[in-house]
């Protein structure tokens, strides 16, 4: 057995004794990008199911005798907070979350994500004076870091963090 043969062995018998899971780092990437994309939806949404019904609706509705009675006025009210209240909390945990990286990794998805004006790569990079290849490698690591910070990365083989 030669030299590059044991150390792939080793590594094996290493890597089955921690029992650590491999991480999917694409799908681990493609998840914390699409976290990105719904906060930067959630800023501009307003889904119209929520607003109250403009026009009259006729329907025959029987005496109540209790306090139960709510109008489709009050119900898209109470759908809208309720969705405020859950979009508020999403974009508080993205926000913080990104303020946990380096400061280049959130200036990248912040110009990229997190801002009114939309950008594209090409556009960052030159803003950054950063090297293509190196805003590339940069902005791969502040996908997988974020993803981290957000526990959700993705592992290989349904393995799962301990």
């Amino acid at each position: 057995m030669d030299k590059k043969d044991k150390n792939n062995n080793e590594n094996k018998m290493d890597q089955l004794r921690l029992n650590i899971p491999q991480i999917d780092e694409e799908a681990t990437r493609m998840k914390a990008e699409k976290l990105l994309e719904q906060y930067r939806m959630y800023l501009l949404q307003v889904p119209e199911d929520f607003l109250p019904k403009v026009t009259a609706t006729y329907s025959l509705v029987p005496p109540s005798f209790s306090n139960e009675f709510h109008s489709s006025t009050e119900d898209a009210a109470l759908k809208r907070m309720d969705w405020e209240i859950e979009r508020d909390r999403f974009l508080k945990r993205i926000q913080r979350a990104v303020n946990r990286l380096s400061q280049k990794e959130r200036q990248i998805l912040v110009m990229l994500y997190m801002q009114n004006e939309e950008m594209y790569d090409y556009e960052v990079y030159a803003e950054m004076r950063l090297s293509q290849r190196s805003y590339y490698r940069t902005k791969a690591k502040a996908f997988y870091r974020l993803a981290f910070a957000l526990r959700v990365e993705v592992y290989k083989d349904g393995g799962a963090p301990e």
